[in-house]
């Protein structure tokens, strides 16, 4: 049974209470810069269970009447697509996403900012679109020497060159599809032409991970170093705030490394520095609502595996180099864990090696395990899925769900018309064949029925499997891991 670490409702009122202390701290208003995801923060959900993946979201309706929002896009990543991987679209459709998704939770979308902003086609299309919607666009410059060149930032021709964001409200949170957008050189931006007009305004940095009051090793601050291998972030202690203070907290290495050049410029700005530290810039009071600390330590470890298999899928498929995945391994031995630790990967290799054809495994809730072959009818993860439905709904095994009369047909439709080479079902295709069943069969429907309780269940196969499986078990909420194997190489049915 899967153990709850994090207090959620505690978050929600810790957390809220924290921002308001911190608007009350500068006077006339905050510009909070909100990192990480707001409203499907799935990362978080695993390595702290039971946080809910739109906590940060709920947590800032609670603050609706006093915030408004403030999206940020870098222009190359319009003219580049770059594209957002968890979601499989551009970022300037998640922009798009974004301002739907907060319009609909009753969150004001104050306005869009394109920052390095320059007169190219798609940028202007991209503009006119977002105008037309009736969301204001302002324009952001690069700026010569930046960060370092403070006289020339925080100057007319620096900051002063940007537009002037009007806002309304006294939290003006800055949010972004990804990094690198330039959050915070918009607030700082906004500093500078907030001091100019008189309004007393601060900065504040809302970042979930690492978390600044747990340990530098923690496993849930080493799974945000696994989780963000590619982008060679690492979690560090804070010297400016054990100087100031002598105290130790974990920041990390973008934050420490610039804080010289931010507190330059907020003298440049203000006369002074309001912080003392990267970590006294920050408002997470995560760390305070985790109440099962060794059941978010298994949770992150498990999750360090997973980033593990990822990056050596990614590997395979030509998506990364080998350095994440070794600098994966080296936080594997820091957290003393390795993939034997994930019950069901020894389950799946087994079966694997015991038919010479891919296998799959799942770990159910209660900690037992289910497997799945490779069948003449059936792909390996299908028929764990059906065999995981029948074990949660006390369905005799050797029932069939499914009878071979009815697969017959989709898989002529497979081959013969659709050109399929594989004519076993996929994942997708055995729930819709289980869906149609259900119609008549009461075992079936049954078996339905135990869908929801696969969510959060970990699963491992021996090979790596399509995209269509793949976006099933997600759907589903299955935690899948894979072995950086290719399907064909291992295809000799029996």
């Amino acid at each position: 049974m899967r153990k709850w670490g994090f207090d959620n409702d505690r978050y929600l009122s810790m957390q809220s209470d924290h921002i308001r202390e911190r608007i009350g701290q500068f006077g006339d208003k905050l510009y909070l810069e909100f990192g990480g995801k707001l409203f499907d923060d799935y990362h978080a959900s695993r390595v702290l269970p039971g946080f809910e993946p739109d906590s940060k979201l709920r947590m800032l309706m609670q603050l609706a009447d006093q915030a408004e929002i403030v999206i940020v896009i870098n222009a190359a990543d319009i003219t580049k697509n770059k594209i957002r991987y968890d979601l499989g679209i551009t970022y300037d459709l998640d922009v798009l996403r974004l301002i739907r998704v907060f319009t609909d939770r009753g969150l004001l979308v104050g306005s869009v900012v394109i920052t390095h902003y320059v007169e190219l086609p798609a940028i202007l299309q991209f503009k006119n679109k977002l105008e037309k919607l009736g969301v204001k666009v302002y324009r952001h410059y690069s700026i010569e020497g930046y960060p370092s060149n403070v006289p020339l930032i925080v100057s007319d021709g620096g900051y002063g060159k940007n537009d002037y964001i009007e806002t309304s409200k006294p939290l003006v949170v800055v949010t972004a599809p990804g990094p690198g957008s330039g959050k915070m050189a918009t607030c700082l931006s906004q500093l500078y032409h907030e001091n100019k007009r008189g309004v007393k305004a601060g900065y504040a940095k809302f970042e979930t991970f690492p978390i600044w009051n747990l340990p530098l090793k923690h496993p849930v601050n080493l799974a945000y170093e696994a989780a963000t291998a590619d982008l060679n972030d690492v979690n560090m202690i804070d010297p400016f705030h054990l100087d100031a203070y002598g105290k130790t907290t974990v920041n990390y290495n973008r934050d420490v490394e610039i804080f010289p050049v931010l507190s330059a410029i907020f003298e440049g700005i203000f006369g002074e520095c309001p912080y003392k530290s990267p970590t006294d810039m920050g408002v997470n009071m995560v760390g305070f609502c985790i109440v099962d600390d060794d059941a978010c330590c298994e949770a992150s470890r498990q999750e360090i595996i997973r980033r593990y298999y990822q990056a050596l899928g990614k590997i395979m498929r030509d998506d990364a180099s080998h350095d994440e995945a070794y600098k994966i391994e080296l936080i594997m031995k820091q957290a003393k864990v390795s993939v034997t630790d994930r019950p069901p990967v020894s389950a799946a290799l087994s079966l694997a090696r015991a038919i010479h054809a891919p296998a799959a495994a799942m770990e159910l809730p209660d900690g037992s395990l289910v497997c799945g072959k490779t069948k003449e009818l059936l792909g390996a993860s299908a028929a764990m899925l059906l065999n995981a439905v029948k074990k949660l709904g006390g369905i005799d095994h050797e029932i069939d769900l499914i009878s071979p009369e009815s697969i017959a047909p989709i898989q002529k439709l497979k081959v013969n018309y659709l050109g399929s080479v594989n004519p076993r079902l996929h994942t997708d295709e055995v729930l819709i064949a289980l869906s149609t069943c259900a119609a008549t069969d009461a075992n079936a429907q049954k078996a339905l029925d135990q869908l929801p309780k696969l969510r959060g269940c970990q699963v491992h196969t021996s090979v790596l499997l399509s995209d269509v499986d793949t976006k099933i078990f997600k759907k589903l909420g299955i935690e899948l891991t894979c072995e950086p194997v290719l399907e064909q190489k291992r295809r000799n049915v029996s």
